[in-house]
């Protein structure tokens, strides 16, 4: 199984997001924060997180990419529950099982942007809309050497 996980390629989400998320935490879009904000009357880094941040699970902040990571079984079901008690504590659901229904469903349509190669990148781009707002998913296919036909070779020195 496969899920977005935060990386970090410089230090700007450092400067640009309140609270950023440490590289390696699995993430998920996280525009369900968003679902009773009105975006216009977001400014500065709260605007900067509604326009490009995903949340960690972890420590609930924000990076402005992650990319496409395996995750095993227990790891997964652990990201849902602790996104589930989030959702439960911060949201307000009416109760865990509620909450814990949002949490996999917010998970499994992660997993489901997870449909490329392992390294993949990921951004996302919110705009406000008539509906509230619209995402936009980003995937940027790094280059790998395991990618290109390889072009020398090192061999021994025959004077030798």
């Amino acid at each position: 199984m496969q899920l977005p996980r935060a990386i970090r390629l410089d230090q700007s989400d450092q400067h640009v997001f309140e609270r950023p998320c440490e590289p390696g935490e699995w993430a998920v879009p996280g525009g369900f924060a968003y679902w009773e904000v009105d975006p216009a009357s977001l400014e500065g880094k709260a605007q900067l997180a509604f326009r490009s941040g995903w949340l960690g699970l972890t420590s609930f902040g924000h990076t402005t990419l992650v990319e496409i990571a395996e995750i095993d079984e227990a790891a997964f079901f652990a990201a849902v529950e602790r996104l589930a008690r989030h959702i439960e504590a911060t949201y307000g659901a009416p109760n865990f099982g509620h909450a814990l229904a949002a949490a996999r469903q917010e998970i499994d349509d992660a997993a489901a942007l997870c449909e490329h190669k392992l390294g993949t990148l990921l951004a996302v781009e919110r705009a406000p809309s008539d509906e509230g707002f619209v995402e936009r998913f980003r995937v940027i296919e790094p280059a790998r050497a395991a990618d290109h036909a390889k072009i020398w070779q090192v061999v021994p020195d025959d004077d030798g």
